[in-house]
Order: structure tokens, then C-alpha cells, then sequence
């Protein structure tokens, strides 16, 4: 019951600002010395550049709820708590929440051998399991690695797994060591749609974003429906700013395709209190440290890094830069996204979080 309350807020927070005829992209009421500490550490997303979204969830309730800055230069569009970013690898996080959802139905096994699913694969694949790719731990080839020069059009999933099947051989024997895989997550997008019989994109819809209510938040592509309240993605050049929003791999869905707001995010956060979406088992997998990683302070489970008491994962593409950091024990959550290159906001939201009442060890 208390998860509930937890999404329950946000709602209550949109509809109290509507009745009250309030900005729903105004601060959400934090205390006055602590919104000055975080309006000082996002001081680099304030005015006419490239912002961000921030989101603070304490014991159930937003803390801070508001944006920063352009969602899109050329316009003067303003960032909004509606605002919706390319997460790229937080991505990650729903990918793995899809084939924990199939699971349960009894569709697939996460021991099952990928090549069950995706017989195209060479010999080099026959003992790589879905949970190895759930986990980086599949030692699969990176496909930026082996994408061919003069590439003029974006990559697909589909593409992806093209590109392994003339892949014969891994890093690393499946199982025995932990290379983070963009690959990995390619490969059980196509899992999910064989599996279902649903797009990857659909299936997403009508398993996690419609139940919840994330009603702006969809897997992008060019031929599907436009994203809402779209922030465009900038780097930083010569001194100014240039429009750097797609690259050649930013149509692959399952390691990065996902447009989400700070408002939809909260609900996706509220669901992982509870049992709603996932099991209890299905989370505690998701949420369990599989394997260390190449840094001894941080594991991984599926889709989710883990740090001390906190789950997070951070998201990296041309002109996005986004982190999702997780208290579940605290009831403390920190969410920003941003359209720029640049700073890596990961530091930035521990800050916060540690104004917020952690300790800081996400």
C-alpha cells in the first residue's frame, strides 16, 4: 500500500497544481535553503543552453520536481517535468523488465540458451544464456566494434544481430568474467518480439507503459509515432552549442531506444516498490548483485547497478546525459536527465541525494 501512495503522489501533485492554477513545471515546495544548495549545483543547465530535468522523491513524495533550461534551442522551448529525453541505457532497466515479464508467463527460461531464440548465432554463442545477457556477462562482441566503415544509415536491433552472426568467437567464455554489452541488450530486444509475438515496441507499451500510466514515454523510431514534448540532444562546440541528437546507433531499441519525462519516471519508480508490475521474485532478481564488475565498488543485476543500499544506472548517447539513482530503503529517489554532452551528471545527483538525506554512496 505504501508503493501506492508512492505513484499516487504524483498524480495528487498534477491535480493540486490544475485546481490551484499552478505551473506543473514549477518547484515542487522543498525546503528554501535545500532548493538554493540544488539550484546552485544545476546552475550550468539555468538559462539559454541545453538543460535538464530533475526529480527528487522522498519518502513518497516529490521534493524536487522541475526543469532547467532548452528542451530545444532553435525554438526557445523550455524544459518541463513533461519534458521527454533519449535515456539510453537507462533504457536497460525496462529491456530486462520485459524478459522478467516473460518469464513469468512462462514464455521463456532466463537459462534458456540464446541461440533457442536467435538460432543465426555462430558456434562461439551455443552456451550463452539469456541471463548472461541480462548480466554482461555473455562476452559477446561489442557490434560498435565491428560496424563497417562509410555505415550511412542507422543501425536496428536486427541489425545488430546481422552483424554477430559474422562474429565468431567472444571476449571471454559466457559466464566466466564481466564485459558491459550493448550487444547483450540488442539481442534480448529480438528475444522479447520472438518470445511475444509482439513488437519490441508494443510490447513495451502494453506490458509497462500503458499500466502504468507512462503515457508520453515510448521506444523511438522514425517511422513510429513521434516522441512527445521531445528535448533534442546538443554537444558543445567552439564555444557553442550544435544539435547532435541521433547517431548511427541510435535507432537500436533494446540497449538505449527509450524517450521518457522525470513524471513518467516517477511512476516507473513508484512500480518497483510493489508487486504491480513485477513479482516480488522477479524484482529481487532484478535487484540482486549477479556478478561484480569492472568496478570493485559497484555489481550488477539486471539492468541495474548496485552500489551500498542504492540501485541506479546511468545513460550515455550523442547529446544525452541522464542517471536514475535509487534508495528503495530510504524512500529516496534522484532522477536527471539532460539533453548536452556535458557534465556527466552522475556526481551531480549524489550531491543531491546526500542533500536529500543519503549518504551519498549511490
Amino acid at each position: 500500500m505504501r508503493a501506492a501512495w508512492y505513484a499516487l503522489a504524483i498524480v495528487l501533485w498534477l491535480g493540486a497544481c490544475a485546481r490551484n492554477g499552478q505551473d506543473p513545471a514549477a518547484d515542487a515546495a522543498p525546503d528554501p535553503g535545500m532548493a538554493e544548495q540544488v539550484d546552485a549545483l544545476m546552475a550550468r543547465y539555468q538559462g539559454d543552453v541545453p538543460g535538464a530535468a530533475l526529480l527528487v522523491m522522498r519518502g513518497g513524495e516529490p521534493v524536487i520536481r522541475r526543469g532547467y533550461g532548452l528542451a530545444e534551442l532553435e525554438t526557445g522551448r523550455a524544459v518541463t517535468p513533461s519534458t521527454n529525453f533519449r535515456l539510453a541505457s537507462i533504457t536497460k532497466q525496462f529491456t530486462s523488465a520485459a524478459v522478467l515479464l516473460l518469464a513469468e508467463d512462462g514464455r521463456i527460461g532466463l537459462d534458456d540458451p540464446v541461440k533457442q531464440w536467435l538460432p543465426g548465432l555462430p558456434a562461439a554463442a551455443d552456451e550463452v544464456t539469456i541471463r548472461h545477457l541480462l548480466t554482461h556477462t555473455s562476452g559477446l562482441v561489442d557490434y560498435e566494434d565491428v560496424m563497417p566503415a562509410g555505415l550511412d544509415s542507422q543501425l536496428r536491433d536486427v541489425d545488430v544481430l546481422a552483424l554477430l552472426e559474422g562474429q565468431d568467437h567472444t571476449y571471454f567464455a559466457p559466464g566466466t568474467d564481466y564485459r558491459y554489452s550493448n550487444s547483450g541488450y540488442a539481442l534480448l530486444a529480438l528475444i522479447v518480439e520472438r518470445a511475444s509475438g509482439m513488437s519490441f515496441q508494443q510490447f513495451l507499451h502494453e506490458r509497462i507503459f500503458d499500466p502504468l500510466g507512462m503515457d508520453g514515454t515510448l521506444a523511438y523510431v522514425e517511422e513510429g509515432p513521434d516522441v512527445p514534448h521531445r528535448a533534442y540532444g546538443y554537444s558543445e562546440e567552439d564555444g557553442g552549442w550544435t544539435r547532435t541528437d541521433q547517431s548511427l546507433t541510435s535507432a537500436v531499441l533494446g540497449d538505449g531506444g527509450i524517450y521518457s519525462s522525470i513524471d513518467d519516471l516517477a511512476r516507473w519508480d513508484a512500480a518497483l516498490h510493489d508487486d504491480r508490475l513485477l513479482s516480488d521474485a522477479s524484482r529481487e532478481l532484478a535487484f540482486a548483485a549477479a556478478t561484480p564488475t569492472d568496478d570493485p565498488g559497484i555489481a550488477y543485476g539486471f539492468g541495474w547497478r548496485i552500489t551500498g543500499d542504492s540501485l541506479w544506472h546511468s545513460g550515455e548517447s550523442i547529446g544525452f546525459r541522464n542517471v536514475l539513482i535509487r534508495y528503495p530503503q530510504r524512500r529516496l529517489t534522484v532522477i536527471l536527465l539532460s539533453n548536452r554532452n556535458d557534465p556527466e551528471p552522475h556526481e551531480t545527483a549524489l550531491r543531491i541525494a546526500e542533500l536529500s538525506g543519503a549518504d551519498g554512496g549511490g
